[in-house]
């Protein structure tokens, strides 16, 4: 059974409505808006006023639907930080977005002079790190894999706030289907999301809130009982919170994903370009930019914050906590010596 510290429980909550559902918004992406941007405009990298304008853009139009927000501090931070509502959760990613390709698999890193310790300074609510892994990919590199996590999972137990941690299988060398991109794996094993999940459930990794990916391909979410049997397995091994994210799929396909996600027990979401990339595709026609956020996309939040509504499940009444509900540590010395170190 979990017991949060104070700092942990706070941001939990500050993540998600009056009845414990997360309903968040990702703007935190870097090359899935970074590449178009700098495409357009015939250069190797995007201008960073287009980027954060862009950004802006999205803080000011979704987060009236949104409980939280997931934000960067490249772009979206020193752009629109003031313009973030006070009432609003505010998670901030770790994680640098240029991963290392070796011939083992991928390594992921912090942005350089970032930490858990400056995201609980500068008021944020909760960690992101995104982490690719492979349980196929080479010991080496799935054990940098998972002292990094590990490395993450401690500072935030230190500067007592949640960690958020999503997790993203990739094409190995010898794969079919090769990507860079921040978009779903063609043809990716359920197998291999299920042992991720079930690897960093373990409590060495100190994670809070999963954000996962689809166990199978997006399009092939088509509500049958052995796709739901796959969903429920995911939650199962999660054993706490977890969200969804939508990885690049159409607005169709992840709200499909999401009626699976709900019913094993998933408590929202915290999605970006299912919501607002068909927005972004009129760049750099920014007042079809502007009217897409306002039309489509904040029609999408509400239909899917309604799906939410109906089936997603309480955060704080998950079973990790026991039969009362998310708690604090329960007695004196331990709630008082979860902050010795800080």
């Amino acid at each position: 059974m979990i017991s949060l510290t104070p700092g942990k429980l706070s941001g939990m909550r500050r993540m998600a409505d009056e009845n414990g559902i997360y309903k968040m918004t990702a703007v935190d992406q870097r090359p899935p808006i970074k590449g178009p941007i700098a495409k357009h405009h015939g250069v190797e990298t995007a201008p960073w006023e287009e980027v954060a304008k862009f950004k802006g853009m999205l803080v000011e139009t979704l987060q009236g639907h949104s409980t939280a927000m997931l934000l960067d501090p490249h772009y979206a931070i020193p752009y629109s930080f003031d313009a973030l509502l006070p009432h609003k959760g505010l998670v901030v990613t770790l994680e640098d977005s240029l991963f290392k390709e070796t011939p083992g698999g991928r390594l992921s890193d912090s942005i350089d002079n970032w930490s858990v310790g400056k995201i609980k300074r500068m008021g944020g609510d909760a960690v992101k790190v995104l982490a690719w892994y492979r349980p196929d990919a080479s010991d080496e590199v799935n054990q940098a894999q998972k002292d990094y996590v590990k490395q993450v999972g401690q500072a935030c137990a230190k500067y007592d706030i949640p960690f958020l941690f999503e997790l993203l299988v990739y094409p190995l060398a010898a794969d079919a289907y090769q990507t860079k991109e921040y978009v779903e794996m063609k043809g990716k094993k359920a197998d291999d999301v299920l042992k991720s999940v079930e690897e960093f459930a373990k409590a060495d990794y100190g994670v809070d809130v999963f954000k996962l990916e689809s166990p199978v391909n997006a399009a092939d979410a088509d509500g049958s009982a052995e796709v739901q049997a796959v969903f429920d397995e995911m939650g199962q091994l999660a054993g706490r919170p977890w969200v969804m994210l939508s990885a690049g799929a159409g607005k169709a396909e992840f709200r499909n994903v999401l009626e699976h996600a709900f019913k094993a027990g998933a408590s929202g979401f915290l999605a970006g370009r299912a919501i607002w990339l068909d927005a972004f595709n009129a760049y750099p026609d920014w007042d079809a930019v502007r009217a897409g956020l306002e039309g489509d996309a904040v029609d999408y939040m509400k239909d899917i914050s309604a799906l939410a509504d109906a089936q997603a499940a309480n955060w704080a009444q998950h079973s990790c906590y026991g039969d009362g509900g998310a708690r604090l540590l329960a007695d004196d010395a331990s709630f008082r010596n979860s902050y010795a170190d800080i």
